[in-house]
C-alpha cells in the first residue's frame, strides 16, 4: 500500500509536470540597457516603480547580455528606474501595461561627469525589511555588526533568542531549522551554536526570517526557518572587501575576513576566507537543596563552575559559476571550517548539613581539547527555459563532519579541614562522524491567469557515527569503563515531493502546498564486555500541507489582511537518539532517549500589514508529542535528557514595525507583547501541567549623523517564563555602536559595544524533581567592546540574482553532541 501511495503522487507530479509545460504565458516588461558607447551594461540594478507613489515593486539585475526582465506584472502604470556604478539614474517615462507584453525602449545611461575613481554611488539598505513571505535583516546595515560572528547577529535579528547553551528560537519557538545559503547545518544546538562563533559577520549579507516557510522547504523545524546568505558579488570584473577587528570583554578577541570576486560575464569566481580567535569566559552556579519525605531539610549542595574556552576558527567558501548560455548556469562550490577549541572547567562543590555546616568539598578539573572540522561541496544547475519565468533548479551536496575530543575529569574529595580524602581520575575520547548526501530538483512554471505552480522531489541520506570511550585512571593506569562506554550509529533516509499553486484573483492572492515526507532510519548501538548490542527501526510517512491567503483591504495595496496555516515536523537529534550515559562532572550526565518520537504541530497566523511599516499578528500553535530537556536524579546524580513530555500550546500576539520618523532616524522594533505557553504531560517525576505569559520585546534604532558618521542603539528585553521544568527569570540586554566612513565611502572605522551593562545573565529555578530544590544561574561575560576597521575595492557589486534552493535542506540541527 505504501508503495502505491509513493508511486501515485510520482504520477500526479508528472502529470502536473506536464500541464504546466504546456501552459500559456503571463505578461512581462522586458528591455535592455547600454552605456553611453552603445555597449550592454550588464549587472546594472533595474526597478519596477508604481507611477503612482514611486513605490518599488520589485527589482532585478541585467543579465550578461544587458537585458532585463519582469516577470508576473500586474496591470496598472509603472516606471523603470535603471542604475548602475558610475552612471546618472535613468527614469523611463510611464509604462501602461494591460494584458500584453510590454517592451522597454532601449534605456542608455550616462556616465557621471569627473573622476570615475572618484565616485561612488551608494545605496543605503534598511536594517529590516518586510517581505509578504518573510523578514530581512541586511548584516552590514548593521553598526554593531562589525566584529561580531554570526550567532551574535542572530541574537539582534527580530524575534530570536539566543539562550545560555547557544539554542536559538524564533518567536517563543524552539527547534528552528537554521540553513546557510539555503542548506541546511545538520548540527545540533551546541555543534550549531560552536559553528556560528567561528564565522565571522563580515560573511554574512543577509538573514531571512520564515516562522511559515512554503512547501518547497523542508517540513522540519516548528520554529520556522533561519536562512543566513553569505555575501556574493556579481558586478563585472574584480572587486572584494577586507576587515579585521579587536574585540575586549573578560579576554581579548581578534576576527579578519577576505572576500574576493572575479566576474568575467562568462564565469564567475568567488572567494571567502576568515578567522576569529576568541577566548570566553561563563560562570555558572547551582543550588540544591535536598529534603527528605516528610518536607524537612537534611543537606544542601552548592556549586560554581568556571568555564574559559579558547578556540581558533579558520574557515573558507570557495565558488566558480560557469554561465553556459543566456538561460543555462552550472556552479560548483566548497565551505569548509575547522575549529580547534581547548577549554579548562574547574568546579568547585561545597556539601553542607541541614544547619549550614560544610561536611565536604569536591574540586573538579575538567579538561577538554578538540577539533571539529566541516567540508561541504555543493553542484547545482539552473536552466531558464524561456522568458516567462519557467525555471529548473537541481542540487547535490555531500557535507561531511568530523569532531575528535580529548577529556580528562580529576576529582579530589576534601573534608571540612581540606584534608585529601579520595581522588577519582576519568579520561575521555569522543570521535564522531556525519556524512550527508542529498539531491534535489525544483521546477517554477506560470500559468495563465496571474498564477504559477511549483513542484519537487528530493532525497538525502545520513549516516552518523559517534563514539565514546571512558578510562578510569588509577595510580596512572587506564582502565576501560564499560557502563559508560559506547559506540553508536544511525542511519537515516528522507525521500520528499511537493507541489505548490499560487493565483491571484483581483485583491485575493492564495498559495497552497502539499509536501509528502518518507523517513527510514536505523539505530545500532554497538555492545561491549558489559553491554550487549542493542537496536532500532523507525519508519514513518506523513504529509505536510501548508494554504496562504492575502486580500487587499484597498485597491492601493496600503493595508494587506493575511492567513497562513502549516503543519511541520521535528524528528529528534541523532545524538538524542543515543541510549548510553555522558558525564558532564561528577554529579551531571547526560543519556539518550532512543525511545524518542518525533514532535508535530499545526500553525496558525493571522496579521494585517500597513504600508509595510506595521504589521500585528496572532498566532496559535499546537505541537504534540513535544520534545524537551528534562531533569531526573539518580543516586545523587542529576540527568538530563530530552524525552516526549505530552502537548505544547502556543498562542501569540506580536506587533513589528519598521518607521522612518524623521529623515536621518530608523527605528525597527519586534515586540511580543502577549505570549502564551502552556505544557501538559509527563516527565521523570510525574505528571506536568505549567502556563506562563511573557513580554519580549527587540528593539533597534539607526542615526545617519553627516559627514559619513552614523549610529546604532538597541537591545531586548525578556520577562519572566516558564519552560517546562524551567523557571526563568527576565533578562536582556542593551547593544550599540558608532561608524565613520571615508575613503569615498569605501573604508568604515566602527567601534561598538555589546551587553553595555552586563544584564545578560540566565538565572532560574528548575521544578518538578521530587524533593529537591535547585537554583542555578549563568553568568556569560557578554560585555563586549570591538574596535573594527574595513575597506572595499574594485568595482562595488550591484543588484545580484541567487539560487534560493539546495539539496541539502531537511535534518539540520540534528548532528548530535
Amino acid at each position: 500500500m505504501k508503495k502505491f501511495l509513493q508511486r501515485g503522487i510520482c504520477l500526479s507530479l508528472g502529470v502536473l509536470f506536464v500541464n504546466a509545460l504546456s501552459a500559456q504565458v503571463l505578461p512581462v516588461v522586458r528591455g535592455s540597457i547600454l552605456d553611453n558607447h552603445k555597449k550592454p551594461l550588464a549587472g546594472a540594478s533595474v526597478s519596477l516603480l508604481n507611477a503612482k507613489d514611486s513605490s518599488a515593486v520589485t527589482v532585478v539585475a541585467t543579465d550578461v547580455n544587458a537585458k532585463f526582465l519582469f516577470k508576473e506584472v500586474r496591470e496598472g502604470s509603472y516606471i523603470v528606474l535603471a542604475e548602475s556604478v558610475g552612471y546618472k539614474k535613468y527614469y523611463s517615462a510611464v509604462v501602461i501595461v494591460s494584458k500584453q507584453d510590454v517592451a522597454v525602449p532601449v534605456i542608455e545611461l550616462q556616465e557621471l561627469t569627473g573622476e570615475l575613481g572618484s565616485v561612488t554611488v551608494t545605496a543605503s539598505k534598511q536594517v529590516v525589511e518586510q517581505k509578504l513571505d518573510k523578514t530581512v535583516v541586511n548584516v552590514d546595515a548593521m553598526i554593531s555588526s562589525a566584529g561580531a560572528n554570526a550567532l551574535e547577529v542572530l541574537e539582534k535579528t527580530p524575534g530570536v533568542i539566543v539562550d545560555e547553551n547557544g539554542a536559538i528560537s524564533f518567536k517563543g519557538k524552539s527547534s528552528v531549522l537554521v540553513m546557510i545559503d539555503d542548506k541546511p547545518t545538520y548540527l545540533s544546538a551546541s555543534d550549531l551554536a560552536a559553528y556560528l562563533r567561528s564565522l565571522p559577520a563580515a560573511q554574512l549579507d543577509k538573514i531571512e526570517l520564515m516562522d511559515n516557510p512554503p512547501a518547497r522547504y523542508d517540513a522540519a523545524g516548528n520554529g520556522g526557518v533561519i536562512n543566513i546568505k553569505t555575501k556574493k558579488s556579481k558586478a563585472k570584473g574584480f572587486n572584494g572587501s577586507l576587515s579585521a577587528s579587536y574585540g575586549q570583554s573578560y579576554y581579548a578577541r581578534f576576527t579578519e575576513n577576505l572576500n574576493l570576486n572575479y566576474y568575467t560575464g562568462k564565469t564567475n569566481l568567488f572567494v571567502s576566507i576568515g578567522s576569529n580567535q576568541q577566548k570566553t569566559r561563563r560562570e555558572l552556579t547551582i543550588d540544591r537543596d535536598y529534603y527528605n519525605g516528610s518536607g524537612q531539610l537534611y543537606s544542601m549542595f552548592r556549586q560554581n563552575t568556571y568555564f574559559n574556552p579558547e578556540s581558533s576558527n579558520p574557515n573558507a567558501k570557495i565558488g566558480f559559476d560557469f554561465y553556459a548560455t543566456p538561460k543555462t548556469t552550472w556552479g560548483i562550490v566548497y565551505t569548509g571550517s575547522v575549529s580547534d577549541r581547548s577549554e579548562l572547567r574547574p568546579t568547585y562543590s561545597n556539601l553542607y548539613n541541614a544547619s549550614g555546616v560544610l561536611d565536604s568539598s569536591i574540586r573538579a578539573d575538567n579538561r577538554s581539547s578538540s577539533r571539529f572540522s566541516k567540508h561541504g561541496v555543493n553542484l547545482n544547475y539552473t536552466h531558464k527555459f524561456d522568458s516567462t519565468g519557467k525555471v529548473l533548479n537541481f542540487d547535490m551536496d555531500y557535507i561531511n563532519y568530523t569532531s575528535n575530543q580529548d577529556q580528562s575529569f580529576s576529582n579530589g574529595t576534601y573534608n571540612p579541614a581540606g584534608g585529601l580524602k579520595g581522588v577519582q581520575d576519568i579520561t575521555a575520547q569522543v570521535p564522531s562522524n556525519i556524512s550527508i548526501y542529498a539531491a534535489k530538483a525544483d521546477l517554477s512554471k506560470p500559468l495563465p491567469g496571474k498564477a504559477k505552480i511549483e513542484a519537487g522531489l528530493k532525497t538525502s541520506y545520513v549516516t552518523s557515527d559517534n563514539e565514546a570511550r571512558y578510562f578510569d585512571v588509577v595510580n596512572g593506569v587506564r582502565t576501560v569503563n564499560y557502563n559508560s562506554t559506547n559506540h553508536f550509529i544511525y542511519k537515516e533516509n528522507i525521500n520528499a515531493a511537493y507541489l505548490s499553486f499560487n493565483k491571484e484573483i483581483r485583491r485575493f492572492s492564495i498559495q497552497a502546498g502539499l509536501r509528502l515526507e518518507n523517513t527510514n532510519g536505523n539505530g545500532h548501538q554497538l555492545g561491549n564486555a558489559y553491554k550487549p548490542d542493542s537496536a532500532f527501526t523507525k519508519q514513518y510517512t506523513n504529509l505536510f500541507p501548508t494554504v496562504y491567503l492575502s486580500y487587499k483591504l484597498d485597491s492601493s495595496g496600503n493595508n494587506n489582511l493575511f492567513f497562513a496555516f502549516g503543519r511541520r515536523i521535528d524528528r529528534p537529534n541523532y545524538q538524542d537518539l543515543n541510549p548510553f550515559v555522558f558525564i558532564i562532572d561528577k554529579f551531571t550526565s547526560f543519556a539518550g532517549n532512543p525511545f524518542l518520537r518525533p514532535q508535530f504541530s499545526n500553525d496558525f497566523k493571522v496579521s494585517i500589514n500597513h504600508k509595510n511599516k506595521l504589521t500585528l499578528s496572532a498566532q496559535y500553535i499546537h505541537t504534540s508529542d513535544v520534545q524537551i530537556e528534562t531533569i531526573d536524579q539518580a543516586n545523587g546524580v542529576f540527568v538530563s535528557r530530552n524525552g516526549n513530555i505530552g502537548n505544547w500550546d502556543y498562542f501569540l500576539l506580536s506587533l513589528e514595525t519598521n518607521l522612518r520618523p524623521a529623515s536621518w532616524w530608523t527605528f525597527n522594533s519586534y515586540t511580543d507583547f502577549f505570549n502564551y505557553q502552556k505544557y501538559k504531560g509527563s516527565v521523570p517525576s510525574g505528571k506536568i501541567e505549567t502556563a506562563t505569559t511573557y513580554v519580549f520585546a527587540q528593539l533597534n534604532n539607526q542615526f545617519t549623523l553627516g559627514k559619513g558618521w552614523s549610529a546604532e542603539l538597541g537591545g531586548f528585553y525578556c520577562s519572566p517564563r516558564q519552560q517546562a521544568q524551567f523557571d526563568k527569570i527576565a533578562f536582556g540586554q542593551v547593544n550599540g555602536g558608532v561608524q565613520k566612513k571615508f575613503w569615498s565611502n569605501k573604508a568604515s572605522v566602527r567601534l561598538n559595544f555589546r551587553d553595555l551593562f552586563n544584564t545578560n545573565t540566565s538565572t532560574g529555578n528548575i521544578t518538578n524533581v521530587p524533593n529537591v530544590a535547585i537554583r542555578y544561574a549563568n553568568r556569560f561575560y557578554n560585555q563586549t567592546f570591538t574596535l573594527s576597521f574595513a575597506y572595499s575595492f574594485g568595482k562595488q557589486p550591484g543588484t545580484e540574482q541567487k539560487r534560493k534552493t539546495g539539496s541539502a535542506d531537511s535534518e539540520a540541527g540534528r548532528a548530535g553532541n
